[in-house]
């Protein structure tokens, strides 16, 4: 009996011993990531910039803690990206870019912003050499650029053109019972095809034929300029399905210039930098280059121009533990009230990248940059999105910057109730009623809406369009009359949305500060963003729960079509009247 108490204290001991232990490795660990965040680099002389792709492109960075522990792909943020291609371009001792191009999830309008970037960037002077394994097509996209594109001997080049592949829904809620009623306006509104149709729409065939045809007429332009390539060569080039040939038909069309084993890239870099192969070359990662400081002169006036970054669905509840996507109207009014009483903030560029939302959430925040505009200037910069509610919130804007691949407009509305009295009825659950008004029931569960209650809703369905429709002529300048001409739901691409006057410029969002300065009349200023970013400690805390920890397993597991089970998902959390462009477009 003495020795079972002596080894089970033991034991205790043993495990309250560790646990201290433990506990304070974690902290050393967490106080090491802290210092490690908040350490300038310091940048050697011959040193290259590696912007090495391969993870997701978000709009702005997030610092999530024990990201790879958790299985979350690397994120980079399109500010970090943008700002260090900058600092690389001011600073004496870098001498150039080497773009590493594994796979990088990121829309067109975003990789053109990095592109025009690298484009800047080579004013400099300096190299830009691109290289990998495999290019993806989007990624070659943002290599063409280079001075050299460098392949692997074994390797290969996507370049097949685009194509959008929407997926449907409707089959699998008929098996369960679940018909969704849908009341919109706007021929073009496609965002409820996948819940009542099984294909295309020929006005959304259509609307998409037009939209990717134009985002690849500029990607055409872009690679074609870069490679001196006729457009033409590349259209018959990406017909040839090169990715299933050998690797030096690629420099036969002139889509590659080097094939090269990543195992002497380096060597092939010092030969660019100008230093022999025994000299260590410094490569700055773009952990790196984000605590590089640049040189700017301190400025002392206090004025401010403001940033404010608004990406995400509009009260869509799609702001997931450890990520900063989602607008939340509510916070997004509060935050714009405050940079319109800052007598500091000159200008505010509004930065938005969204495919819409809540109608009433749109409708909320445009009020309050209508109310800001009245103090100061407000341009916006459009992102890969700014479309429906992403269109409602930016219209009333001074003037608005949008990318040539930004997809943008659908200016319409739509709502949809599921009918679940077929799944009801499956499950052999009846209902019963007593009711003391007509519209007492309305919305009861077993049962589908009624011909008076389909005529309220398309009615408040209608009301919702004609106000948009008012809210976008009134915001640029256009009769309600020939406004209606581009709306039904239409998405356009940048390009074409600049033709028709939804938008005044093409450019990102560098254009636009320099716009909101010029408007500003201010000389001497300060460029701050908003909102605040989370705190490492806040964002630790949200990793750390439940609800993330089960995102992070259904992203592990369901891979690509995560994106389809959490449109469905969250369809319980959506609200009725929805300015919104279609939930996935799917472009490949």
């Amino acid at each position: 009996m003495k020795d079972f108490l002596k080894y089970t204290l033991a034991t205790i001991t043993g495990i309250v011993l560790s646990g201290v232990v433990i506990f304070i490795i974690g902290i050393f660990t967490v106080v090491g990531m802290l210092s490690n965040t908040n350490t300038e680099t310091v940048v050697s002389k011959n040193s290259v910039m590696m912007l090495n792709l391969n993870g997701m492109l978000s709009e702005r960075s997030v610092d999530i803690p024990f990201a790879e522990l958790l299985g979350q792909d690397v994120s980079y943020g399109l500010d970090d990206v943008l700002a260090s291609i900058k600092k690389a371009k001011e600073h004496d001792d870098i001498k150039g870019i080497y773009i590493q191009a594994n796979a990088l999830g990121a829309s067109f309008a975003s990789l053109q912003e990095i592109r025009d970037a690298l484009v800047d960037f080579k004013t400099s002077g300096k190299f830009i050499i691109a290289y990998a394994d495999t290019y993806t097509q989007r990624l070659y996209y943002l290599s063409s650029v280079a001075d050299e594109v460098l392949l692997n001997p074994k390797g290969a080049i996507e370049w097949r053109g685009i194509a959008s592949h929407p997926v449907f829904y409707k089959n699998l809620l008929d098996k369960i019972g679940v018909e969704m009623e849908i009341f919109k306006v706007g021929t073009y509104k496609s965002a409820v095809e996948p819940y009542i149709n099984t294909e295309m729409s020929d006005a959304n065939r259509e609307q998409v034929t037009v939209y990717i045809n134009s985002v690849w007429d500029e990607l055409l332009d872009d690679v074609s300029a870069s490679r001196n390539i006729s457009k033409d060569d590349l259209n018959m080039i990406a017909d040839k399905m090169l990715i299933f040939h050998a690797a030096e038909e690629n420099i036969r069309y002139g889509l590659a210039d080097t094939l090269i084993y990543k195992n002497n890239v380096r060597d092939y870099l010092k030969t660019k930098v100008g230093i022999d192969k025994d000299t260590r070359l410094n490569l700055l990662t773009l952990e790196d280059m984000v605590n590089v400081k640049r040189n700017v002169p301190k400025d002392n006036s206090g004025n401010i121009v403001a940033v404010y970054y608004a990406f995400g669905g509009i009260d869509m509840g799609d702001s997931s533990p450890g990520s900063e996507e989602g607008i939340v109207s509510s916070k997004v009014i509060h935050d714009l009230r405050k940079l319109k009483e800052n007598e500091n903030v000159k200008a505010v560029v509004l930065r938005v990248n969204s495919g819409g939302g809540s109608a009433y959430g749109s409708e909320q925040i445009w009020h309050a940059v209508r109310e800001l505009k009245a103090e100061k200037p407000v341009i916006v910069s459009m992102g890969d999105y700014a479309a429906s509610g992403g269109y409602y919130i930016s219209c009333d804007a001074d003037y608005i910057v949008a990318e040539p691949t930004t997809l943008t407009g659908s200016i319409g509305i739509f709502g949809m109730i599921p009918n679940v009295e077929g799944l009801t009825k499956k499950l052999g659950i009846g209902f019963d009623v007593v009711k003391t008004n007509k519209f007492a029931d309305f919305g009861a569960v077993g049962r589908g809406l009624n011909n008076d209650e389909k005529v309220l809703l398309q009615k408040y369905v209608n009301d919702g369009y004609d106000l948009f429709l008012t809210r976008c002529a009134e915001g640029r300048n256009m009769p309600k009359e020939e406004l209606a001409k581009y709306a039904e739901g239409r998405v356009w691409t940048g390009a074409t949305a600049k033709d028709l006057g939804l938008v005044d410029e093409l450019g990102g969002l560098d254009r636009a500060l320099e716009i909101a300065i010029e408007r500003a009349e201010i000389d001497k200023y300060t460029v701050m963003s908003y909102p605040e970013k989370k705190s490492f400690w806040n964002s630790l805390m949200e990793t750390s729960s439940t609800n993330y920890v089960e995102s992070q397993i259904m992203k592990n597991n369901l891979g690509e079509y995560y994106k389809q089970f959490s449109i469905l998902k969250n369809l319980k959390d959506v609200e009725f009247l929805q300015a919104s462009m279609p939930y996935d477009l799917n472009i490949k």
